[in-house]
């Protein structure tokens, strides 16, 4: 299946995958409510044009489960402590979304009323069709997951068109560019060449779901501001794997 940039203005349903150190901003720890709002109003632009969006958070700018294991927590309370994090940024990002004039509704992979409605497609599916911003938090639900596989996994129980991983570089590079000034972007890959050529580009699980299902998976810069509206217009913005 052979993608192209213009082809992404006719996504009808994302699901829009953030890291929880996108939230934080210019911060080293916790939540940025500039981020935040920056945020919201990308996400807030492209729902007011019908466009249905399910969102997946990290929590790494909180806390992650492997670094439990450094501090004496076991590995499944590590990722557990990880599952709440993307609870609380799903929340923030929640508010931020209804701050700015949106519709949002938080689900949890675990149950956690009142705090989010648990889980269930069909229940999330119906959100969606209502015009609300549906954010999924809570990872997979189980330890020994990250938020990309759970990324990857609800696009695909939701039935989403394509997988935008939104990030702090403008997609998927030879080598780290922060590190390495002349590491060069890859306009389009496929799964296979990203295998062969060991780009880090998400966890194994999540690349072989994607692959697998034939997911298109777009990597970005969401902290640019307009971005996201840019990328869905059809703009080469990013990195496609397909």
């Amino acid at each position: 299946m052979i993608l192209k940039i213009d082809d992404m203005k006719d996504y009808k349903r994302i699901l829009l995958k953030l890291s929880g150190e996108a939230l934080q901003g210019s911060n080293d720890f916790g939540i940025d409510p500039d981020a935040v709002k920056q945020f919201a109003s990308q996400i807030n632009s492209i729902a007011g044009q019908g466009i249905e969006v399910v969102i997946v958070l990290g929590g790494g700018n909180i806390f992650r489960g492997l670094q439990g294991m450094a501090t004496g927590v076991g590995r499944v309370k590590g990722d557990q402590m990880g599952m709440l994090a993307t609870v609380i940024n799903s929340m923030a990002l929640q508010s931020g979304i209804e701050n700015e004039g949106g519709k949002a509704h938080v689900f949890t992979s675990v149950r956690m009323e009142p705090f989010a409605e648990f889980y269930v497609k069909e229940r999330a599916q119906e959100a969606l069709r209502s015009g609300k911003v549906t954010i999924i938090a809570g990872g997979t639900g189980n330890p020994y997951f990250t938020t990309d596989s759970a990324a990857a996994l609800r696009a695909l129980e939701m039935e989403a068109d394509v997988l935008l991983k939104g990030t702090r570089v403008d997609g998927i590079y030879s080598d780290d560019p922060e590190k390495n000034k002349d590491a060069v972007r890859y306009e389009k890959i496929t799964y296979n060449e990203a295998l062969e050529k060991r780009l880090n580009v998400m966890d194994m699980t999540a690349f072989a779901l994607c692959r697998d299902n034939e997911l298109p998976l777009i990597v970005f810069n969401m902290t640019k501001p307009g971005n996201l509206q840019a990328l869905l217009d059809g703009k080469d913005i990013g990195t496609m794997v397909y």
